[in-house]
């Protein structure tokens, strides 16, 4: 069995204050994960510490099977798409989508030497994405599904071998919601790239998903397949009368 990332006893604070506990995840190459769990439970901290974005206090992370260090931070970045939380955009900041899709070939360094190869690939994530038609718009200027579409292409245009996706839904109507769910399915069907997805939302985890973790109060409570995982929490959440005690929402 191969690891797309491999994850031991880690541990990572903010403030003194312990986030992530004694972690040990491993998730297999083509694999789609979902990670359930409620504000403050450290999903976003585990994906922070994945990126190298979050400095962790112990334990090891490995990507395909290579620690993750200062030393090949950048490499492995490269390998790996992911779609924040929050995205806020100044609405006068003066950059168009196309200008956005192509930073996920050259990381955040300046817009100078890319290829050609690079930009039919810029072309060819705007188009799976649906946002060709926005090209040319200033990013300033998208509604919030479209921005999400945005920065999907992004990551889809760094070629990467793992996806990583944190609240993409959030903030988003209903119909944008369905349509961006439709279409993280359509790519994890068509690349099988390993993808982590994170929500609070329980209709909204994708069909290919068979597998879910929930996180609590920094810790791995659960890990197994999704309908044993989705039976377990629905018991709960009639136990006390609502989704709180996980911060998962049903509907």
């Amino acid at each position: 069995m191969s690891f797309a990332i491999s994850i031991e006893n880690l541990r990572a604070s903010y403030k003194n204050k312990i986030v992530l506990k004694e972690i040990i995840l491993n998730i297999e190459e083509g694999s789609f994960l979902t990670i359930l769990g409620p504000n403050g439970a450290g999903k976003t901290t585990l994906i922070h510490t994945i990126l190298g974005i979050k400095r962790i206090d112990s334990g090891t992370i490995k990507i395909f099977g290579e620690k993750l260090n200062w030393r090949n931070i950048r490499k492995l970045r490269r390998k790996i798409g992911y779609v924040p939380q929050n995205i806020f955009i100044d609405p006068k900041f003066p950059i168009s989508v196309y200008e956005i899709v192509l930073t996920g070939r050259i990381g955040l360094r300046f817009l100078k030497g890319l290829k050609k190869e690079d930009r039919k690939i810029a072309e060819w994530a705007m188009k799976r994405a649906g946002i060709i038609d926005l090209k040319d718009r200033p990013i300033g200027h998208l509604s919030g599904g479209e921005l999400r579409k945005v920065f999907i292409a992004r990551a889809l245009c760094q070629k990467p071998e793992i996806l990583l996706l944190d609240e993409p839904t959030s903030h988003l109507d209903p119909s944008s919601q369905k349509e961006l769910i439709n279409l993280l399915e359509e790519l994890y069907l068509e690349n099988k790239i390993t993808t982590v997805f994170v929500t609070h939302q329980i209709p909204h985890i994708p069909e290919s998903c068979k597998e879910v973790i929930f996180m609590k109060e920094g810790s791995i409570v659960f890990r197994g397949k999704k309908e044993e995982g989705l039976e377990i929490l629905k018991t709960q959440i009639i136990k006390n009368f609502s989704g709180k005690n996980y911060g998962i929402s049903p509907v």
